[in-house]
């Protein structure tokens, strides 16, 4: 018997199994494939979905939309809702699950998309919180596993703020799929340590591992991939000056991928990044702080170790692959991959 989603909420890969993260990958597999074919999709064909948005975004909004629209459904972008300021996010669940099949949600607090889930009765997805960012993850591994060809044992190494929603869902994707994960960061931006306790018990039962470290040669040694993001997260552009200052040391640069000692080392990012001067917020840190690019240099996001634009691609066909398997009546073959077509 297949592995069958539909119905499920995507809220954290924390309630998902080895199997179902797995078999999501597969059907995203799947569906890049039947793009690149130019296949016509009607598999969320008559269904509508919204996209809440509290914070800005360009791959989320855009996946969501162009692999929606991909495989037939409707979509709504709101951002002028009344939820939380004139009513209640139960009230404004409820109101919404008459509406539509589907709710994407993209904010700060987790609290809001769990209750969006307790209350809207259709599929909720998380398109990022402070806590998670779920659809992120399912991307990465997407890109790892297309040019690695394999996940399990491969050695992720996280640099740089390890405390935030993409040092917790990464090392929780790791942990899930038997990856060795190591957070490398500031002791004081390690991620919380029930979190840890609990990620190492499940490498228990998949074959990973999960390190914490500030010691940078000894963090990147032997890995695969060299993953980074940004110094400041959305709402936290006061602690500037202070971050900078904790994570300088930990800048992704040429000397950190030679530091790897693997020659196979590629390098991710969730994007934006702030590789350069050619941005308001590049061209303002290079003002005040006389630095030229903040969490990885130009030269190693540009190198042919950088597959972040593959990483961004694989946005769109995971984040499709999470709706029509929570919204469409899905079908495997007699080795329990996806059928699309």
């Amino acid at each position: 018997m297949g592995i069958d989603l539909k119905g499920r909420n995507f809220l954290t890969l924390l309630d998902f199994s080895p199997e179902e993260i797995t078999f999501l990958l597969d059907y995203a597999d799947a569906l890049k494939q039947k793009k690149k074919d130019g296949s016509i999709g009607k598999l969320l064909a008559g269904k509508n979905i919204v996209l809440i948005f509290e914070k800005t975004s360009t791959r989320t909004r855009c996946a969501f939309e162009v692999g929606a629209f991909d495989e037939g459904a409707k979509v709504t972008f709101l951002t002028n809702s009344q939820m939380g300021k004139k009513e209640s996010i139960e009230d404004t669940a409820k109101v919404l699950g008459r509406f539509y099949d589907g709710i994407e949600f993209r904010g700060f607090k987790q609290e809001t998309v769990n209750a969006l889930a307790e209350f809207s009765g259709v599929p909720v997805w998380n398109g990022l919180t402070d806590e998670f960012h779920p659809t992120q993850i399912l991307a990465d591994m997407m890109t790892v596993r297309e040019h690695f060809g394999d996940l399990k044992g491969r050695k992720l190494v996280f640099v740089g703020d390890a405390r935030n929603n993409m040092g917790n869902s990464l090392m929780i994707g790791c942990a899930k799929l038997g990856m060795h994960f190591t957070a490398l960061a500031p002791k004081a931006l390690f991620p919380e340590e029930s979190l840890v306790t609990k990620m190492r018990a499940l490498c228990e039962e998949t074959g990973g591992s999960v390190i914490l470290t500030d010691q940078i040669e000894e963090g990147v040694k032997d890995a695969d991939v060299i993953y980074t993001d940004v110094w400041v997260s959305m709402g936290e552009e006061d602690k500037m000056a202070e971050r900078i200052e904790m994570l300088k040391p930990y800048q992704v640069n040429e000397a950190m991928m030679a530091a790897t000692g693997n020659p196979e080392t590629i390098f991710l990012h969730c994007l934006p990044s702030f590789h350069d001067e050619e941005t308001v917020v590049g061209a303002d840190v290079k003002e005040r702080f006389g630095l030229s690019a903040m969490e990885v240099t130009d030269g190693v996001f540009r190198s042919a170790a950088s597959l972040v634009f593959d990483e961004a691609e694989n946005r769109m066909h995971t984040i499709k692959a999470v709706m029509c398997a929570t919204l469409a009546t899905n079908q495997v073959d007699e080795d329990g991959k996806p059928i699309v077509f």
